[in-house]
């Protein structure tokens, strides 16, 4: 069952972030971090499948209803999930991340290793060392996101607008509504997506300069890679319905668990809220649960 959740906002690192809570305090704790140009409630369908467990999830800087201070580059977002993490002294975590989310859940974890049990990483953007090695870059200005249209009449509107477009098109329409409806922020006459174009276009080039290969093997706790079917990263500039992945991630991981689900596209939690949660809690055959 869906429940409305608890919102707050905390100050770390010279921003303001916004977070939200399901759930009870004292239960098992879910920490979910979202990808980029999403939000903090993105994840209120798969937190409506994780009875018994506390779900908090963050608005990373530039997102949602957290601040729009840069800087926003990777290493700066990781840093900011340690802080948040330390800030509300969270302990026994689970950690869900996903794309850019699950970069950061990395940082987290190998910066304050005790305080997690267990991983759970829906396509991270840790990629194969050939791409970081690689000519290939982004230019944030030429980026099609930095194109994205950013003025709506009504949440309505946009997901009527998305609901029949990739890769929109393949979520759920909770989890589309979700997105749409916490995804835009007013400004007098007119709604603006909340993650700006030209800051999520600014995000993708920094995944370049982002390799965390050096932090994989002080993460002993178990690690859950949850991988769709590759992409071809010259074509990922236009294409996100696949994934950036590095397919041997989970072997760098000390107890690293690979669920390659190529029926499923990047988007997979938005897509199969329920088993996103069945991966989370370890309910699903073949998963440990993180």
């Amino acid at each position: 069952m869906r429940e409305a959740p608890k919102q707050h906002r905390i100050a770390v690192n010279g921003t303001e972030l916004a977070w939200f809570e399901w759930g009870s305090p004292g239960d098992p704790v879910v920490l979910m971090v979202h990808a980029t140009g999403l939000h903090a409630r993105c994840w209120a369908s798969t937190a409506a499948h994780l009875d018994g467990y506390h779900v908090v999830a963050l608005d990373q800087r530039g997102h949602g209803e957290s601040s729009k201070r840069p800087p926003f580059d990777w290493q700066q977002l990781g840093a900011d999930l340690t802080a948040f993490l330390i800030a509300l002294d969270l302990t026994g975590v689970n950690g869900v991340g996903h794309s850019l989310g699950g970069h950061s859940m990395v940082q987290a974890a190998a910066s304050e290793p005790a305080r997690f049990r267990r991983l759970c990483l829906f396509d991270p953007v840790i990629m194969a060392p050939g791409v970081y090695e690689s000519d290939l870059r982004f230019d944030a200005e030429r980026h099609p996101v930095a194109r994205r249209r950013n003025d709506w009449q009504s949440p309505q509107q946009m997901f009527d607008n998305f609901k029949d477009r990739k890769p929109f098109s393949t979520w759920t329409a909770e989890a589309l509504r979700d997105y749409c409806d916490y995804g835009l922020l007013r400004h007098g006459d007119v709604y603006k997506l909340a993650c700006p174009p030209e800051i999520e276009a600014s995000i993708y080039p920094g995944s370049m300069r982002a390799d965390i290969r050096d932090l994989l093997g002080e993460i002993t706790i178990p690690v859950a890679v949850v991988r769709a079917k590759p992409r071809n990263m010259r074509e990922a500039v236009t294409d996100f319905s696949e994934s950036p992945t590095w397919p041997e991630l989970a072997a760098q991981f000390e107890q690293g668990e690979d669920l390659y689900l190529p029926e499923y596209s990047h988007f997979m939690p938005m897509e199969n809220p329920a088993l996103a949660a069945a991966i989370i809690a370890g309910k699903r055959q073949g998963s440990n649960g993180c």
